[in-house]
């Protein structure tokens, strides 16, 4: 391939372009461009043709008509090692493109910010993706680049070739082309789908198309010998909220996953100081008090063992007490919403320690949980939201007290963070015993109330779903437990009830139940 003679330059985003375009130049790369990219270039003293003077022909219709002409068009995609298509191009006074420079309008952008349905259709591109796709298809040919991120990649392939670009570059380029289209088009489909629906998405549709964008390559996935990535939905505000690292090593893919774990379950609490401690995707302790220091220490005292090497997610900022206190533990993460000077300072010298900033976590509206499993994906609709209380009942002679009430209530916000089969032990202010994953609900009684090392008797129970028989609701009453909640819905469960009633416990039935396989 020739070096490149001859460049087609216009972009949205002009980032980095005025620089780009300057040592095109500077190559003695002709340069064409349209509308504001042209006067952005001229603006630097950059000498560039219009292409309305390439063409012959006015931009038109608001700018909609600009580049669809075949003297652009042909020279795009006119094969170099076709004498009949070099011919056809000097027989219509045409010259080819060799490089083509383009970025899309900001449909998504635009929609996420609100605009009107006019507004909207106005960024749907039409030119610069017939461009990009024609140039990425003659990619034996010709260079595209459709990202800004890119530019520092051309330059030096020209630098390093005498102004030619290899052709595994312009392969890795057409890629990209093709990638980023294909995602512009579905963003305009999902959105023209909602529009005809009045606004909203449908809940499933018959085809759900995903657009990720890779962020990074961990050293491995859940073990040494598996390879693994980390993708983020093209668009969206990145994994975890789109995360700051602080310092530390380099996440893993499990760090991420605890991570997410307990960032989950930490916006359960989003008005006081809490703390939630996790491991393996379930919490081991979860705490609130007056400060967030204290609630560190609740968290903390429901299994200290099991809090070694965990991740350690903050419902509001992280000071230097609370911090000064997880400095005494070995911990893999810690989460919170922001970070204080001084506790910063204070883990400084714990460099193995990955330290992350993150906004709360929310669910927006709309938004699929996907699991894999062979040949394809289950997707469901998030179970984020809040349960209502006013729609919990009490089938028991004797109501909870408030005292239980509160514990209740904060038994069930973690309970439904924890690996089914779960039951969460806990007082109003922390977890006392946690019992996950067990294949029958009485194991994850025992476990539950075996792993406690605080006092259990005047605590409360949480079950994520009913309780298939008594047995387990028995033995919670044998070590002092007071009171529980579930949801019910069990063909036991006039016996469950008789039992609490036998033993004098109080029971909430929420009618809602909170699985996490």
């Amino acid at each position: 391939m020739p070096p490149i003679r001859r460049a087609l330059l216009s972009v949205h985003d002009k980032s980095g372009l005025v620089p780009l375009a300057a040592a095109l130049h500077a190559r003695g790369v002709e340069l064409l461009s349209t509308g504001g990219t042209l006067n952005a270039l001229r603006a630097h003293g950059l000498p560039v043709t219009a292409v309305a003077d390439l063409t012959g022909f006015p931009e038109i219709l608001d700018g909609r008509v600009k580049t669809l002409h075949p003297a652009i068009h042909a020279g795009l995609l006119a094969d170099r090692g076709k004498q009949e298509h070099l011919a056809a191009l000097a027989a219509h006074g045409f010259a080819p493109i060799d490089l083509l420079v383009v970025n899309l309008y900001p449909f998504s952008r635009t929609v996420a910010a609100g605009a009107s349905p006019a507004d909207c259709v106005e960024m749907i591109d039409i030119g610069g993706p017939a461009m990009l796709r024609a140039a990425a298809k003659n990619h034996t040919g010709v260079t595209v680049v459709s990202d800004p991120a890119d530019y520092p990649e051309l330059l030096a392939a020209l630098a390093e070739h005498d102004g030619e670009v290899p052709l595994a570059l312009r392969q890795r380029f057409a890629a990209r082309v093709f990638a980023a289209t294909a995602a512009y088009d579905r963003a305009v489909a999902a959105w023209l789908a909602r529009e005809a629906a009045g606004g909203e998405s449908e809940p499933f549709p018959a085809r759900l198309d995903l657009s990720l964008d890779r962020l990074f390559v961990p050293r491995y996935g859940e073990n040494p010998h598996q390879a693994a990535a980390v993708y983020a939905v093209h668009g969206g505000g990145g994994v975890l909220g789109g995360f700051t690292q602080l310092q530390g090593k380099e996440l893993s893919w499990n760090n991420l996953l605890d991570a997410d774990a307990a960032r989950r379950l930490i916006a359960r609490f989003p008005a006081e100081p809490a703390v939630a401690i996790v491991k393996h995707n379930n919490p081991c302790g979860v705490g609130r008090g007056e400060t967030l220091r204290t609630a560190w220490e609740r968290a903390l005292a429901c299994d200290p063992v099991s809090a070694f090497g965990s991740i350690v997610a903050c419902s509001e900022e992280l000071d230097e007490a609370t911090a000064a206190a997880i400095a005494e533990l070995f911990v893999e993460v810690v989460i919170a919403p922001g970070v204080a000077p001084a506790a910063r300072e204070r883990l400084a010298d714990r460099r193995q320690l990955r330290l992350l900033v993150a906004p709360p976590f929310t669910a927006p509206p709309g938004t699929y949980e996907l699991r894999g499993i062979d040949g394809g994906f289950l997707a469901q609709s998030s179970d984020a939201g809040e349960d209502d209380p006013a729609a919990w009942r009490v089938p028991t002679r004797r109501a909870p007290t408030p005292e239980e009430m509160a514990a209740l209530a904060f038994a069930w916000k973690v309970v439904r963070h924890v690996r089914s089969n779960a039951i969460v032990v806990a007082n109003a202010v922390q977890t006392i015993g946690i019992g996950a994953g067990q294949m029958s609900r009485v194991d994850s009684c025992r476990l539950a109330v075996g792993k406690a090392v605080l006092p259990v008797a005047g605590s409360v129970a949480a079950s994520d779903a009913f309780f298939p028989f008594r047995d387990g609701l028995d033995l919670l009453a044998e070590v002092g437990v007071t009171a529980a909640i579930q949801p019910g819905g069990s063909v036991r469960d006039p016996e469950v009830v008789a039992a609490a009633d036998e033993r004098g416990l109080a029971l909430v039935l929420t009618g809602r139940r909170h699985f996490r396989h």
